[in-house]
């Protein structure tokens, strides 16, 4: 039986892909739990410093699988509870960038915007498609998306269910890069590898922390944490390198967390 999520490291950057091509990487508790077990494993390799997630074949991710909803519907599914939410991505301390291929439906939009930055091809197929099947925006995406593109964006796309272009999802500020599908975990990979050459991992995983955290305080109180935290940094041997390799025009070589 093939790996549900294939996994590949190179030059600092782990890439994880879910891998059930023929099922457009529909959603299954197994797939989660391996892909949730890969990031966790990502998360404590020092030779990890960012993560990319992507799908095999036409689809990142078409939601959950319909065979699982067929037995909810029907009384007969038996899950198996896993601790770790669908937000687990937010937790962790290294940056996880999605490379949105295809299909990214329903759940496959919550795994994609949970993400820390999301590329997506041009001519990818996005929907939150919930009220087109009778459920609600799940695992936090009532949360998510008013705060990415507002309201009324949100609204429009949650409450219609529409498809939409991953061009239109750049528009609309919902992901970070909209790029040509031939072109995109190639820019993806490019980027998580920059962020693994010039960004302190420390650093990173304190930010991840602040922007995360920080949509629900106030200003006063994010900047009262930011000034703790900037004094934390100065002692950290980051700052001494970071300053070190400005000064003498080299690449940093910043410790591993």
């Amino acid at each position: 039986m093939p790996e549900l999520v294939l996994s590949s490291i190179d030059q600092g950057v782990r890439t994880l892909t879910f891998n059930r091509p023929e099922r457009l990487n529909a959603w299954t508790e197994a797939m989660g739990r391996r892909y949730f077990d890969l990031l966790q494993e990502a998360d404590d390799d020092p030779a990890v410093r960012a993560v990319v997630v992507t799908g095999a074949g036409k689809g990142f991710c078409a939601g959950a699988d319909f065979q699982t909803l067929a037995a909810i519907q029907n009384g007969e599914h038996r899950a198996e509870p896993d601790e770790r939410p669908n937000t687990f991505p937010i937790s962790l301390r290294k940056p996880v960038v999605a490379a949105v291929n295809g299909a990214c439906a329903g759940l496959g939009m919550v795994h994609a915007l949970v993400c820390d930055v999301v590329f997506t091809a041009d001519d990818a197929k996005w929907t939150t498609a919930f009220a087109r099947r009778g459920l609600i925006a799940e695992y936090g995406l009532s949360w998510i998306m008013p705060r990415l593109i507002g309201q009324a964006r949100a609204m429009d796309l949650l409450l219609s269910g529409r498809t939409f272009s991953g061009a239109e999802a750049g528009a609309l500020g919902l992901v970070s890069r909209s790029v040509p599908g031939e072109r995109l975990v190639e820019e993806a990979t490019a980027y998580a590898r920059e962020l693994a050459v010039h960004s302190s991992p420390a650093s990173m995983a304190v930010m991840k922390r602040q922007i995360w955290g920080d949509w629900n305080e106030t200003l006063d109180d994010a900047t009262a944490t930011a000034k703790r935290l900037m004094v934390e940094s100065f002692k950290r041997p980051d700052f001494a390198e970071g300053v070190a390799s400005f000064l003498e025009r080299r690449a940093p070589g910043f410790p591993a967390l």
